[in-house]
C-alpha cells in the first residue's frame, strides 16, 4: 500500500522526470514539515527545541524551510555553519559539534557566535586556555551505550571515536577549573535507528548524574536516531512514547536541578529521509542464466547507502505502477557491483520507465560523489503543491571547473 508520504512525489513524478530528467532528487516539503511538527509535539510540558541535523541533506531551500518552521541548527563542519548562517538561521541557534577538528575551526566558530560542542580533552583545553569564561561551551559525552543499525553509525561506544568518556568527567572538572570555562549544556548521541525510549533514558541518566558539578547548564541534547520506515510494515520508533517517558523524567531531573533547562534534539534522517526520493530510469533490461537485472542511469555515486551500509530503499516503478509484478535486481552504471535490490518484487520494468528509490531524502544527494566521472544529479523540491528545481544536474565544465592544467603539456 502506498503510504500517504509517497503520495505526493509519486503523483509528480512522471512529470518531474520528463521536466528536469534523470536522475534527479525529489523532497517534498509537506513531509518534512510534518516530521518536524510531529516530533515537536510529542514532547510535552518541557521547553523542547529541535536542531536539524543538517548532514543529513543541506541543501539552501531545505535550510530555509526549516528555519521557517522555527528549528535550530546541528552542524558538525564550520561549513554547515556558514550554509546555516547564509540561510538566515540566527548562529546562536546552531550548535557546533565536530570531531577530530583543530583549534582554528573551533577558533572560527566562536567567532560567528556558534553554540559550540567539544567532544575531546585536548580540543577543551585548548578552547578553555584561549577563550575561559568568554564564551560558554558545551561538552558532548560518550555514555559507552552500544545503540544503532549498523557499525558505522553507532557513536556511543566504548570504542567510538565521538565524545568525551564519563569516565573521563574529574579530568574535565580540572580544565574547567584551571581555565574558568563556562559549560552551558551536557550532549550525547548513541547512533540511529533506535526504536524505543530506554536508550535515551539509560544516557539521559548519565547525563543527569553528570550535572551535579555543572552549575550553569542552559539545555541537554541527547541527540537522535528515531528510525524511520524502510520497508512496508517497518518497525519505527514510537514517538509519542519516547516523547511521553523523556518529558517526565527530564521535568523531573529539571526540579531536581533546580531550575528549568531546554530539552534539545537533534533529528536529520527522521526529517527528511521518507521526505525524499532518486527517480532514475531504466536503461536496460538484462537476463542473464540467473537474474534479470535492472540497469539504471545511477548509481553507487549518487546514492551510496545500500553499498555502505547495506540499507534497504523499497523501488517502485512510476512508469508502470499496475504491471504484473517480477523479481529483479536493480544495479547501477557504476563500474562496480552497485545494487541498489536484489531480488526485489517490482511492476513489470520496460526500457525507457522512471523507478523511484525511496527514503533517499537523507544521505543521499549528501554523499555523492563524482566517481566515474559521472555527473551529480539535480534536486527538486515540491513546495505548495509546486515542483521547484532547487540544484542544477551538473555539467562536463562543473568536472574540470577546479583543475588545473600544467603548461608543461603545451
Amino acid at each position: 500500500m502506498q503510504s500517504k508520504k509517497d503520495s505526493n512525489i509519486r503523483v509528480h513524478a512522471q512529470k518531474i522526470a520528463e521536466n528536469f530528467g534523470t536522475p534527479t532528487y525529489v523532497y517534498d516539503g509537506s513531509t518534512i514539515a510534518q516530521q518536524y511538527e510531529n516530533m515537536k509535539a510529542a514532547f510535552t510540558g518541557v521547553n523542547v527545541k529541535i536542531k536539524y541535523a543538517c548532514k543529513a541533506l543541506s541543501n539552501i531551500n531545505i535550510l530555509k524551510l526549516m528555519n521557517s518552521l522555527g528549528s535550530g541548527l546541528d552542524t558538525v563542519s564550520i561549513q554547515e555553519a556558514m550554509l546555516g548562517v547564509h540561510a538566515g538561521f540566527d548562529p546562536k541557534d546552531i550548535i557546533f559539534t565536530p570531531n577530530s577538528v583543530d583549534m582554528n575551526e573551533m577558533r572560527d566558530a566562536a567567532h560567528l557566535g556558534l553554540v559550540i560542542n567539544i567532544d575531546n580533552l585536548s580540543i577543551l583545553e585548548q578552547f578553555g586556555n584561549e577563550f575561559g569564561d568568554k564564551h560558554p561551551v558545551c561538552i558532548r559525552l560518550n555514555p559507552h551505550i552500544m545503540a544503532g543499525g549498523h557499525a558505522h553509525i553507532s557513536t556511543g561506544h566504548i570504542d567510538s571515536k565521538f565524545g568525551i568518556s564519563i569516565y573521563q568527567l574529574p579530568h574535565v572538572h580540572r580544565i574547567v577549573e584551571a581555565t574558568g570555562l563556562k559549560i552551558n549544556g551536557l550532549h550525547m548521541h548513541t547512533g540511529s535507528d533506535i526504536l524505543d525510549a530506554d536508550v535515551f533514558l539509560r544516557g539521559a541518566e548519565l547525563l543527569f548524574d553528570a550535572s551535579e558539578k555543572f552549575e550553569d547548564l542552559e539545555f541537554m541534547d541527547f541527540g537522535s536516531g528515531f528510525k524511520v520506515a524502510y520497508k512496508d510494515n517497518d518497525m519505527t520508533t514510537d514517538m509519542s512514547d519516547v516523547g511521553q517517558k523523556i518529558s517526565e523524567r527530564f521535568l523531573k531531573f529539571c526540579q531536581d536541578y533546580g531550575k528549568e533547562l531546554a530539552l534539545w534534539f537533534e533529528p536529520g534522517k527522521f526529517i527528511v529521509s521518507e521526505a525524499g526520493q532518486l527517480l532514475v530510469k531504466c536503461n536496460v533490461v538484462k537476463q542473464t542464466t540467473s537474474t534479470v537485472f535492472v540497469g539504471v542511469n545511477s548509481g553507487q555515486n549518487h546514492l551510496i547507502r545500500p553499498m555502505m551500509y547495506d540499507a534497504y530503499h523499497k523501488i517502485e516503478n512510476v512508469s508502470n505502477p499496475e504491471g504484473i509484478e517480477r523479481i529483479y535486481s536493480v544495479v547501477g552504471y557504476i563500474c562496480e557491483t552497485d545494487t541498489f535490490g536484489y531480488d526485489r518484487k517490482i511492476a513489470e520494468v520496460r526500457e525507457g520507465d522512471i523507478l523511484a528509490i525511496h527514503n533517499a531524502g537523507a544521505y543521499g544527494f549528501q554523499m555523492s560523489s563524482n566517481y566515474n566521472s559521472r555527473y551529480r544529479p539535480s534536486e527538486v523540491l515540491i513546495y505548495n503543491e509546486q515542483a521547484h528545481l532547487i540544484r542544477r544536474r551538473e555539467t562536463f565544465n562543473d568536472l574540470i571547473a577546479n583543475q588545473i592544467v600544467l603548461d608543461v603539456w603545451e
